[in-house]
């Protein structure tokens, strides 16, 4: 390849695995610079959303591994022992959000919050002197998200003394900067818990339910590029058990896996169009699921099929009559944070 014209590897390498582009950076300082360069990690990591190049991480108190995802059963392929290369404590990790290989994770040990690409390995330390990047489970919401001009960026709601305050960090400035929240002032009780953030369509999404029968339920947007706030309406689920609604992007299309019940649960999958919630399928009631089933459960969209997942596998699967999506689609969490699914790439934790 040395007599090929740059643009020619440029159009090559950037359709390899993330992995082999890794490896390539060490064939010259003209490939390192190359493969180093803006443009080529954006343009890799677009053509790198494909299904091959998905997999799931799994994280527990001894182990902390990557799956391949095997199309043909839907299921796990087998694991690959990963080493965190940051300070831990047993693994104890919580995965908060993920976009295009890129993880933001929190220390428990410290509740430091950090970027991690965990197929390169990179991370960065997001956590400040001032108390900056300190995320408190049950207390606080993150999500990643990437602007127009193609800076990851964390947005960080912190509620602490009966205060909500917000934060956004910038990569490309390696810097925290608070911006303003405004929100009802009931939703300041502990009672309240937010979701994750997931990205879409410009368009930053959590869900705010209140923990208990019949209580509020809430889905709070933050647009990306006015870095407003707004609350739009939950979809219109029964309120007579529990409630979970878990957001995904679908081909930039916001849906929401909406779990409703008691000793038996409903799933429904709803759109969102214009702000207004649209039913897109039910399933039927499932048999009872055990709560520590229950509590890191997660869904899969591929081929016609719906796939109800938790990490030790599969549960059971719904035929849908609507349109098939050509790739997997995985929801952006699992209950107990322990898990995510991300696809390989060389995006960088830092600049």
């Amino acid at each position: 390849m040395a007599d090929l014209p740059i643009e020619t590897i440029f159009e090559i390498l950037t359709r390899v695995p993330a992995k082999v582009v890794g490896r390539s950076r060490s064939v010259c300082k003209e490939w390192y610079a190359l493969l180093s360069t803006r443009d080529f990690i954006r343009v890799h990591s677009s053509r790198s959303l494909v299904s091959s190049n998905q997999r799931v991480l799994l994280n527990d108190d001894l182990t902390c591994s990557v799956h391949p995802i095997i199309f043909q059963s839907y299921d796990y392929g087998p694991r690959s022992i990963v080493t965190l290369p940051f300070d831990h404590q047993n693994n104890d990790v919580s995965i908060l959000s993920h976009l295009n290989g890129l993880l933001c994770v929190c220390l428990n040990h410290t509740n430091e919050l950090l970027l991690w690409n965990p197929t390169t390995t990179a991370f960065k330390r997001l956590s400040t002197p001032d108390s900056l990047g300190i995320y408190i489970n049950n207390l606080d919401a993150v999500g990643l998200y990437a602007d127009d001009a193609d800076d990851y960026k964390v947005l960080h709601i912190k509620r602490r003394r009966h205060v909500y305050e917000s934060y956004v960090y910038s990569r490309e400035l390696n810097f925290w900067r608070n911006i303003p929240f405004l929100t009802r002032q009931e939703y300041l009780s502990p009672n309240f818990a937010w979701s994750p953030g997931t990205f879409c369509g410009g368009t930053m999404y959590f869900t705010l339910c209140e923990c208990w029968v019949g209580g509020t339920n809430v889905v709070i947007c933050f647009d990306i590029n006015s870095e407003q706030f707004k609350e739009i309406s939950f979809p219109p689920v029964p309120s007579t058990g529990f409630v979970q609604g878990v957001l995904v992007n679908v081909k930039n299309e916001l849906h929401m896996f909406a779990a409703t019940g008691w000793f038996e649960i409903t799933i429904d999958l709803w759109t969102l169009k214009e702000d207004y919630w649209i039913k897109v399928l039910s399933c039927p009631p499932i048999p009872p699921i055990s709560l520590s089933l229950w509590g890191d459960i997660t869904h899969y969209v591929t081929n016609g099929n719906w796939f109800v997942m938790t990490k030790l596998g599969k549960l059971f699967t719904i035929e849908m009559d609507t349109k098939p999506f050509e790739i997997l689609y995985p929801v952006t969490w699992f209950r107990g944070y322990k898990g995510a699914v991300f696809v390989e790439t060389v995006v960088s934790p830092s600049i």
